[in-house]
């Protein structure tokens, strides 16, 4: 698979990641999740089972993976991973998240997923725990779905110890979510801290049916941000699970998750698209991608809807 460097953080990474939402948990917020993973939801044979989908991601040449403090058990899972080869390990480029705490206590229908909170306390806290379970393989550490109305990017504590971290040599980014995640990123593009960018790296939502923070990312990757794409495929909505999936997806002769991700490799601006993937079977779908021309996914017509309604739906989405 195709490698390249992350922006300017000098990073290598493969133009396909894995992320790792959909395998540190039991539940989570794609079609058919549930399913996917019956008979191995025990965080020992979750574990098992994440192992060996890092084990096919990497003999594919999958250079990235992603985790957070959120993704239930990811982070311990990871860690194992890496600790079972150190010469795999020095090859592989590892990122992170903080600012949501998982409260599922490893059940599919809690009252309460996650908690949000971007406070100082949550950093310090979360970072200690990060480096339990990855040690020095922490490479980027990114704001969980950073948004203007939590305040985390004028909060001058969160992005002065933010700034340590980048200078001791973890690249720094953030993830957003939400109709508003253009002007998320434009402001945290300006963010200087000892008279340079803090963000290297922003990680967004972006596929066929919201591209709304196109023209940021585009911005973002002129001035040398790496951007990591995720939910390419809108938590299975575009892919051949959805009975309402658009007729124009469902009628090629290609796997909607194929023609999905391959939209997003097919930007220019994109360095990393994360896979989702929760089997094995899924995963080779999606890594199919890389090999689709690209005028294949250009030739799409404007799938686009209103960001509003989309996250609207998102978050109506069940957890499985």
């Amino acid at each position: 698979m195709d490698e390249r460097t992350l922006g300017r953080t000098g990073l290598v990474v493969s133009r396909i990641g894995l992320g790792l939402a959909a395998l540190g948990r039991p539940g989570y917020v794609n079609l058919g999740h549930g399913e996917d993973l019956t008979g191995r939801v025990h965080p020992e044979q979750l574990a098992a089972h994440t192992g060996v989908m890092l084990d096919a991601a990497f003999a594919a040449g999958v250079r990235y993976v992603d985790a957070a403090r959120s993704y239930g058990l990811a982070e311990e899972f990871l860690g194992r991973w890496l600790s079972s080869n150190e010469v795999r390990a020095e090859r592989v480029t590892i990122g992170s998240k903080w600012g949501y705490t998982y409260r599922a206590g490893w059940q599919t229908d809690p009252e309460v997923h996650e908690v949000k909170d971007h406070g100082i306390g949550t950093l310090e806290r979360q970072w200690a725990e990060t480096r339990t379970h990855l040690g020095d393989h922490i490479d980027l550490y990114q704001i969980h779905s950073a948004t203007l109305e939590t305040g985390v990017l004028a909060d001058r504590a969160v992005l002065t110890a933010l700034a340590r971290l980048r200078d001791s040599g973890t690249a720094i980014g953030l993830s957003t979510s939400g109709p508003a995640q253009a002007a998320t990123i434009e402001r945290a593009l300006d963010i200087d801290a000892k008279g340079r960018p803090l963000f290297d790296v922003v990680q967004t939502t972006w596929n066929l049916l919201e591209t709304s923070a196109e023209t940021a990312l585009i911005a973002a990757a002129e001035r040398g941000v790496g951007v990591i794409v995720k939910e390419t495929v809108a938590n299975g909505l575009l892919t051949d699970r959805n009975p309402s999936l658009p007729a124009v997806l469902r009628d090629l002769d290609i796997p909607a998750d194929v023609v999905a991700i391959a939209a997003a490799l097919a930007r220019p601006w994109a360095a990393v698209v994360l896979s989702g993937a929760s089997t094995i079977e899924q995963l080779r779908s999606n890594l199919r991608a890389a090999e689709l021309p690209v005028d294949v996914a250009h030739s799409l017509p404007d799938l686009a809807e209103d960001p509003a309604s989309y996250w609207a739906r998102r978050s109506d989405m069940p957890w499985t």
